[in-house]
């Protein structure tokens, strides 16, 4: 600081001296110096007493901020005990009081549990009361409805009851009667086994199921039984269609005769139910060796053109036997060809029936086109007077519905109009009045 404002002074007195030189420049300048350097004394004097009298009053300074200081800290350490002394007690002061209000707390506590407890259970009571009389309302309409119940069921379960042990019975006398039935079917069975291990008989079945399909496809004009086809022949066809020949008045016969191999088919199926290939090859040779016999005895037995068509037809009354033949390979068209045998089952056999039948009666209304157009002309008139009729009946129909719409429309508001201001009975009363039925229907309780 000193050496800052000794610097300074020392500035100013150059600068001084350098103005001085400018104004006259003739001045001495020794004398000037002199002054100078005495100024610079004296300077040095006054700024040797001055730093003395700095730092004196430095060390004043110091020694008061010290003691100061000092007594700050003191004041300060006492302020802090007196501090510590009096937060102590506040919080001393606080625990006790938040201890008091913790206490008042549970204390007001308590009391709202024990009244809370007080209100449950008033309200306890309350709703105990409220549900014993629900409960007895409940029980009282329960058991009302319990008997309400019970008597409908009662009625209705012996109702149902009744009608079921009547089903029952019913129904135990239809087993009685299905148990007689399939006593009798087992006997028929019997008889049928019978019936199949006579060679006579069998015969007599496939021709009783021939005859069975003839009748229900064809009229009986249309074929004939046990006739003689070939001339000087006393052996009779079971069954032979006629056939319109060319000549008119003439007829054609088509034999039809019924085989039945039942034997030599069941040898073949219990083969292949063994599965033995050996077994089933001998069985359908034995098979297909029958059936061709029997086509060679049709053949020479019945077939006699121009008496007969130039083919017969063998009749197989089992259809699983039909398939067996057909699953040969050529032996249908063998038949065919070498015997003039078409061989036919149950199916093929009414096929063919019926395709005869539509030819008859394509023939039959070619015979009878003529009396055919004059039953179109009578039916042509006669729908003419119909139509005329028909019209009149319309016409008349029409005039009565006019009619009766007129006296619907005037007459009901003429009437009502009248008796506008007339008062009402209930529908009850009115019918009480005019002793009218009830036509009410009620449901059926059971139905409920």
């Amino acid at each position: 600081m000193i050496e800052i404002l000794l610097g300074i002074l020392i500035l100013l007195a150059i600068i001084n001296l350098f103005i001085g030189l400018k104004k006259n420049a003739t001045i001495d300048v020794i004398p000037q110096l002199k002054e100078i350097e005495l100024a610079i004394l004296k300077f040095d004097d006054t700024l040797e007493r001055t730093e003395k009298s700095i730092r004196d009053e430095f060390q004043r300074n110091r020694k008061e901020t010290n003691e100061i200081s000092s007594a700050n800290r003191e004041e300060l350490t006492k302020s802090l005990n007196i501090f510590g002394e009096q937060f102590s007690q506040n919080v001393k002061d606080l625990n006790e009081l938040i201890r008091q209000k913790f206490g008042d707390f549970s204390k007001q506590q308590s009391e709202i549990n024990k009244q809370a407890t007080d209100n449950i259970k008033g309200v306890e009571i309350t709703i105990e009361k409220h549900l014993k009389s629900i409960r007895e309302d409940n029980n009282q309409q329960l058991n009302e409805m319990r008997k309400t119940v019970d008597e409908k069921l009662q009625t209705t379960l012996e109702k149902r009851l009744g009608e079921s042990f009547k089903q029952v019975s019913e129904r135990l006398e239809l087993v009685h009667k299905g148990l007689g039935e399939m006593q009798n079917i087992a006997v028929g069975v019997g008889d049928l086994k019978k019936v199949l291990s006579n060679v006579k008989t069998r015969g007599v079945l496939g021709e009783y199921q021939l005859e069975n399909i003839l009748e229900q496809i064809l009229t009986p004009d249309q074929y004939a039984k046990n006739v003689a086809t070939k001339k000087g022949s006393q052996a009779n066809v079971e069954f032979a269609i006629k056939l319109p020949g060319k000549e008119s008045g003439k007829e054609v016969w088509m034999p039809i005769d019924s085989k039945f191999p039942i034997e030599d088919y069941h040898i073949l199926l219990e083969a292949f139910d063994k599965g033995d290939k050996i077994e089933i090859d001998i069985a359908q040779k034995v098979l297909i060796k029958k059936i061709e016999s029997f086509a060679k005895e049709i053949s020479e037995k019945y077939i006699d053109p121009p008496h007969t068509t130039d083919f017969g037809i063998m009749f197989l009354p089992v259809e699983s036997l039909y398939a067996e033949v057909l699953r040969h390979p050529g032996l249908f068209e063998i038949l065919q060809r070498k015997y003039k045998i078409t061989v036919t089952g149950p199916t093929t056999l009414s096929a063919l029936l019926s395709s005869l039948q539509m030819g008859f009666r394509t023939l039959a209304v070619q015979k009878r086109s003529s009396e055919v157009w004059d039953i179109l002309k009578a039916v042509k008139f006669e729908f003419k007077e119909f139509a005329g009729v028909l019209e009149k009946a319309h016409k008349q129909i029409n005039t009565a519905s006019g009619t009766l719409e007129t006296l619907r429309t005037t007459r009901t508001n003429v009437l009502e109009r009248k008796l506008k201001d007339v008062e009402t009975f209930t529908s009850i009363e009115s019918k009480e009045i005019l002793e009218l039925p009830d036509n009410k229907i009620e449901e059926d309780s059971t139905d409920e």
